[in-house]
């Protein structure tokens, strides 16, 4: 796969500079196994290109898959450093979205220093930086809250996906993230984006429920939708339930 899209995308006279992958992925929520990590760092070594890893999601994993980080891998092996480059945030595993606050980890030092330079524009406030050192340096907070999360991001996602299948919908077998992706091919009105879309624009205005269609995230079979189920309480998912049946047409009821 790796190589046809890499031919494909040279016929078109594209330069290509790097790989883009997420970890634990968005939408789908599935995890990178160290073998694909590997395959992917050999496959960037022989095209002389770099990785760019989105790791966002890295404490917000749920099952028995192990996480495993690109820079557990090219720490391991006898890997070209200089081509591996991390992003990671805090608005996911730490829920705070409002502090604005991301970060690069790279051995690079032509990408760390243009970062550095980046920095002075987009800098993290002196407030925004004592708030998050006092917090990030509690370990024993931090530790229990990962737990916590872990255990009701597992719960919240096995109650709206066994709610999903009560009406005949099913959802790939996620890992991590704070999604879930919804197959939904068989209610799209007419095979295309556009039925996509149309679907997606009666559960929006009908059932009052936004689900992230998947053409949005590149997705090129249309059918397939991003559920974000952690912005919800319990008692909510029965709500969003009977609310999709409305659009949908199922007859099965949340009890």
């Amino acid at each position: 796969a790796l190589d046809q899209a890499f031919n494909q995308t040279r016929k078109r006279e594209t330069k290509i500079r790097g790989i883009l992958l997420s970890n634990p992925a968005n939408p789908v929520g599935n995890l990178l196994s160290r073998k694909m990590l590997e395959a992917l760092l050999k496959f960037a070594e022989e095209k002389n290109i770099h990785i760019v890893s989105d790791e966002i999601f890295a404490g917000s994993i749920y099952g028995e898959n192990e996480f495993v980080s690109i820079a557990e891998v090219v720490g391991s092996e006898d890997f070209d450093k200089n081509r591996v480059h991390i992003v990671y945030g805090l608005s996911k595993d730490l829920f705070l979205p409002g502090v604005r606050v991301g970060m690069i980890y790279s051995f690079n030092e032509n990408v760390l220093a243009a970062a550095r330079k980046l920095t002075r524009f987009s800098s993290v406030s002196a407030p925004t930086q004592r708030l998050l050192v006092s917090m990030l340096s509690d370990t024993r907070f931090i530790v229990e809250y990962i737990q916590t999360n872990k255990k009701r991001i597992r719960d919240m996602r096995d109650l709206f996906v066994a709610g999903l299948e009560e009406l005949g919908i099913k959802c790939t077998d996620s890992r991590g993230s704070l999604y879930c992706w919804a197959d939904m091919r068989n209610l799209i009105p007419t095979y295309g984006e556009k039925g996509e879309l149309e679907l997606w624009e009666k559960l929006l205005n009908v059932g009052k429920i936004n689900l992230t269609p998947g053409s949005a995230c590149h997705c090129i079979e249309p059918g397939w939708f991003r559920c974000c189920f952690t912005t919800l309480d319990k008692d909510d998912v029965c709500v969003v339930m009977e609310r999709i049946r409305k659009v949908v047409g199922s007859r099965t009821s949340c009890g």
